[in-house]
């Protein structure tokens, strides 16, 4: 049960008239918005739960959207006052993004990742360039000698999926809020070493996903820690999973076979750890190809 506000049709606008926000209910029957150019709805996922899905330019009304217009997933939603927060985010951060002021140029510059197909002027020597299947920002050698040392890329190229989030600390005034939370988050998660030094605070567990990986292998670096697994053909109840010392691969690592429950096996954050004293080893018929031929896999 949600205790959010049901969702008007009408339009509702921004304060400053953009983004203008738009609120209903598609053909399929779930909820759905509208931020400018941005579609949003909130679909169903496994065991009850949704998520919130993307898609561009849908040039029908809200009430006639349906479910293939989506394809982007951006995580988790739960409930309709989530879907509510990130709508109001992201038209926050078009507002913001659109007073940046931020320019489209044709570009046919050269890119770590193919030819430019066009680019985003954020500022002179802050350009963000797309290319077919990648991207992401150059800076100038001028601009790159702001960036900290220990984050600095010596050609200063730096690929969308983690490292713009360095140009992003590196100039906060280039970027909106929600795009600064996310570089920040970014930053924590897979450079923590770096973050600490900068800004002098001590990341604790739950704070840095890298952190926090190391800290699961330095705890469990004596276990038996799943590297591969199946659903047992011989075992229909349980799943059937090959694993290593401190889930370590590689020519002479040792292998062990296990039965796990299948209601059991949740692989968690950063593996599943084998419970010893609960699963025996196991040496019987493999569902395992490799195993099947009598070598690891």
């Amino acid at each position: 049960m949600t205790t959010s506000p049901p969702f008007p049709t009408m339009m509702e606008s921004t304060a400053s008239g953009f983004p203008e926000v738009e609120f209903g209910r598609s053909s399929d029957g779930f909820l759905a918005a509208r931020v400018a150019d941005t579609a949003f709805a909130m679909l169903p996922a496994r065991d009850g739960r949704h998520y919130l899905a993307t898609g561009w330019r849908i040039g029908r009304p809200i009430a006639e959207w349906k479910h293939s217009d989506f394809y982007g997933h951006s995580g988790e939603l739960v409930d309709e006052a989530a879907f509510r927060a990130k709508i109001a985010e992201n038209a926050e951060h078009q507002r913001e993004a659109r007073a940046l002021g931020r320019r489209d140029i044709a570009s046919t510059a050269n890119t770590p990742w193919g030819p430019s197909q066009g680019a985003t002027v954020y500022a002179e020597g802050v350009v963000c360039h797309s290319t077919a299947g990648h991207g992401g920002f150059h800076l100038s050698a001028e601009r790159n000698r702001s960036v900290h040392p220990m984050l600095r890329a010596r050609d200063g190229w730096y690929e969308e999926d983690e490292a713009w989030a360095i140009v992003a600390i590196t100039f906060p005034h280039l970027f909106t809020s929600y795009e600064r939370r996310c570089a920040e988050r970014t930053i924590r998660d897979s450079w923590p070493d770096a973050w600490e030094a900068i800004f002098g605070i001590v990341l604790q567990p739950g704070e840095s996903r890298e952190k926090d990986r190391r800290a699961f292998e330095t705890e469990h670096a004596g276990d038996w820690i799943v590297v591969s697994a199946i659903a047992s053909d011989q075992h229909p109840a349980f799943v059937e999973v090959v694993a290593t010392p401190g889930g370590r691969r590689g020519a002479g690592t040792e292998e062990r076979r296990f039965l796990v429950p299948s209601d059991e096996y949740r692989i968690g954050r950063f593996g599943f750890v084998v419970d010893e004293t609960r699963r025996p080893v196991y040496s019987g018929p493999s569902s395992f190809i490799a195993w099947q031929r009598g070598t690891s896999p």
